[in-house]
């Protein structure tokens, strides 16, 4: 037993912290972020964190993104407490998470994430509770060990978000080099690539959309395994690769993103058949022209709703199914149903897809066919329906990319722009319906018997 323990002594290895961070302090004079930047509810608990005696610091993306001039979406504080330390000191709090306990504590409306500094795994085989578990591809299943400050900044995925903010002192505490790599427009790793990247391969993902949403180069050393890996995010939990998805498509910069994923070959696996889509010449055309309009629309801080970003992105795998169900017999309505019905539930496999996000998708396609009638008083009844600005929307894209002649679009615009009397002219221009005739029945005195049962199959079906 002695042995055994000091063996464990002798050979441990040093902790990564001594031999790579060294820690800079960046003075106000040099970063130039005051205090009063910060938002008053982090503001408000870190300085009571504080002043119940433990460490706390702004950290990750906002500190990053004020060096950078862009205005931070959260928050978020790293504290030396541990989460049951924080629990007890804000009322309003909760301990959330499994693979990853933090606080929520509420501020107002929205919470501030507070995590505890983590640590790097215990070498002890004998205690279970503090082996980091990983399964066989090296993803981390369980990450809860705590530490201090600089082994927290290791943890973290990559320099730029490896970065404290201290608002009592107006200092930023640099242990990896963040600061200068911000300066330099460089997005580079904390660690091994290759490893870290095992850790969780969401951060292949995250690199490209960091990069191309901050005008950062990754590292060559960042780089290259990226391609590589990719197979890795078919292991990842579909409910976490559609959140990184969907931030991917709301950053203002989606298509970039979806460029560079398609060039570094991670299109596999991110979203199901995201290649094939794009490599048909009017699917590629109509999520581009999509893409683009989304970004703009981001930019300028208009609303932007998921579930109609991915009735674009699945769109034309819906419209190849249609077609070819169509071309074997089935009638058009029925058709488009069950090609809804098969790639929703290709994607529902694949990629976690909220179900409240089905009801939307399914209108905005099934409203598609609906366009093109424009006779009689289905153009009116389609004004009303709840979805129609969407599908109206939706159908200008299809026009745009040339899936549809741009006369029928056009001819929407004015319809919309136009008041009762325009509109009523602009649908009596428009050629009638055709009806079917009926047959009518003719009465016989004697009917032959043979023909009998002829006569009313062909009644039945007119």
């Amino acid at each position: 037993m002695i042995r055994k323990f000091l063996r464990k002594v002798f050979s441990r290895k040093a902790p990564a912290s001594e031999s790579i961070a060294k820690l800079n302090i960046i003075p106000f004079k040099r970063h130039g972020i005051r205090r009063n930047l910060i938002a008053p509810c982090a503001l408000k608990i870190t300085t009571q964190i504080q002043q119940a005696g433990f460490s706390a610091y702004i950290v990750g993306g906002a500190v990053r993104d004020l060096l950078l001039g862009l205005t931070p979406k959260d928050f978020d504080i790293a504290t030396n407490a541990t989460p049951e330390e924080v629990r007890n000191i804000f009322r309003r709090s909760r301990i959330i998470g499994r693979r990853f306990r933090l606080v929520h504590v509420m501020c107002g409306a929205e919470p501030v994430e507070v995590s505890t500094f983590r640590g790097p795994s215990s070498n002890d085989d004998d205690d279970p509770a503090s082996i980091q578990l990983t399964d066989p591809h090296g993803r981390l299943l369980h990450d809860n060990v705590f530490g201090n400050q600089e082994e927290d900044a290791l943890r973290r995925d990559f320099t730029v978000n490896a970065l404290f903010y201290d608002p009592a002192k107006e200092e930023i505490l640099d242990y990896l080099n963040g600061y200068e790599d911000i300066k330099a427009k460089k997005l580079r790793i904390i660690g091994d690539p290759v490893q870290r990247y095992r850790e969780d391969p969401v951060r292949l993902l995250r690199a490209v959309r960091l990069a191309s949403k901050l005008d950062l180069q990754i590292a060559a050393e960042t780089a290259k395994p990226i391609g590589d890996l990719a197979p890795l995010l078919q292991n990842v939990p579909p409910s976490r690769l559609f959140d990184e998805m969907l931030k991917l498509l709301l950053s203002g910069h989606a298509l970039s993103c979806v460029v560079d994923l398609r060039a570094r070959g991670l299109h596999h696996g991110l979203l199901p058949m995201l290649d094939v889509i794009l490599e048909q010449p009017l699917g590629e055309r109509f999520v581009t022209i999509a893409l683009k309009n989304t970004d703009e629309r981001i930019r300028e801080n208009k609303p932007v709703s998921p579930a109609f970003l991915f009735a674009i992105l699945l769109w034309h795998e819906v419209l190849s199914n249609w077609n070819s169900l169509q071309a074997s017999g089935e009638k058009p309505l029925p058709a488009l149903f069950t090609a809804i019905d098969q790639i929703l539930s290709i994607q529902h496999k694949k990629l976690a897809i909220p179900r409240r996000f089905d009801a939307i998708i399914q209108e905005i396609w099934t409203m598609q066919p609906r366009f093109e009638a424009r006779a009689g008083q289905k153009p009116f009844r389609l004004l009303t329906h709840p979805r129609f600005r969407a599908a109206y929307d939706f159908m200008l894209l299809r026009c745009e990319s040339g899936e549809l002649s741009m006369e029928l679009g056009e001819w929407w615009k004015t319809f919309l722009s136009a008041d009762h009397n325009q509109r009523e002219k602009m649908l009596s221009s428009q050629p009638a319906a055709k009806k079917g005739k009926r047959r009518r029945k003719r009465k016989k005195s004697s009917p032959d018997p043979a023909l009998a049962g002829e006569n009313s199959i062909k009644n039945d079906h007119s």
